[in-house]
């Protein structure tokens, strides 16, 4: 494969997004007992939204949202309301009214369920159905990038570019990269990279990097053939970074390294940190939002 350009997809844009939705959010229980994960707000903004509106942003406007019992909500956050949206209209509230709206027509939107728990590579193979034979942009629902983040932008670019399937990767601590999938690249432009192999959750001292597979990703058609051979790890889950590796043995697969604008939102203190950050940049929230933390620090011991 070396040298080759191309070799995984059509070279044209992009058009559907899959978003994954299905976890069950262990590490936020009770809260998400009964409530989806990725319906917790950043701010007044459910988390699934973000990633949402990243794709339409990014041009998918066709997309796919793998979901597993218990996620009606996430469902209705996207449907019309058409009790609230009279309400807000009696009241005068148009401003609110016209957020209401804009939620249910920001794409066509497509849910399908993850029976069963069985990884992500599981979750990502429910959507062929979908995709066909296209490339898609995957979206992990836990994994909030900032709205001006240029991510996403540049990944469909290098696939554009280079016809191939596109991991976003990010430099870690090295003790940090047993919590991840871990890329060997070689150099090639920029922040553009040839990913040579990946392995899921490395001991740090047999890891062949510190650049983590962080949650998006560009894949071509191809990955759904290698979802099929690939084989239950540990707990019977199919890894997605098990079919990227195989995917690697048959076709180009590139990175784009990337260091500012992500929150991993499945993370307790990841979110907090996310609400934080989101909200000291808001103009009604963030002047008293900046004087409470000086505050509070100033008042710690």
């Amino acid at each position: 494969m070396d040298g080759r350009p191309g070799g995984g997809g059509a070279r044209g844009p992009v058009r559907k997004a899959v978003i994954t939705a299905a976890g069950m959010g262990t590490r936020f229980l009770p809260a998400s007992k009964a409530q989806p994960k990725e319906m917790f707000p950043l701010v007044d903004v459910p988390a699934i939204q973000y990633a949402v509106e990243e794709a339409v942003a990014a041009g998918a406007r066709d997309l796919l949202i793998i979901t597993s019992r218990g996620k009606r909500t996430l469902e209705d956050h996207f449907d019309r309301s058409v009790e609230l949206e009279h309400h807000l209209e009696s009241q005068g509230k148009h401003d609110l009214l016209a957020q209401v709206r804009a939620i249910g027509e920001t794409a066509d939107i497509h849910y399908v369920r993850q029976k069963e728990a069985r990884g992500l590579g599981h979750a990502v193979h429910h959507a062929r159905g979908h995709v066909g034979d296209e490339a898609f942009a995957l979206l992990l629902g836990d994994d909030i990038m900032r709205p001006d983040s240029p991510l996403l932008h540049d990944m469909l670019a290098a696939h554009s570019a280079r016809g191939a399937s596109v991991l976003a990767l990010k430099e870690v601590p090295k003790e940090d990269v047993a919590l991840y999938g871990c890329a060997e690249v070689d150099a090639v432009d920029g922040a553009l990279v040839q990913v040579r192999g990946v392995v899921e959750k490395p001991d740090p001292s047999v890891a062949p990097s510190n650049l983590a597979v962080i949650g998006r990703y560009v894949l071509t058609p191809g990955i759904f053939e290698c979802l099929e051979r690939t084989e239950p790890g540990r707990g019977g889950e199919i890894q997605l970074t098990d079919a990227i590796g195989l995917l690697i043995k048959e076709e180009p697969v590139y990175g784009v390294v990337f260091s500012k604008g992500r929150y991993d939102a499945g993370d307790k203190l990841g979110f907090l940190k996310a609400n934080i950050e989101l909200a000291l940049e808001r103009p009604d929230l963030g002047p008293p939002l900046r004087a409470f933390l000086r505050e509070l620090v100033g008042g710690a011991d």
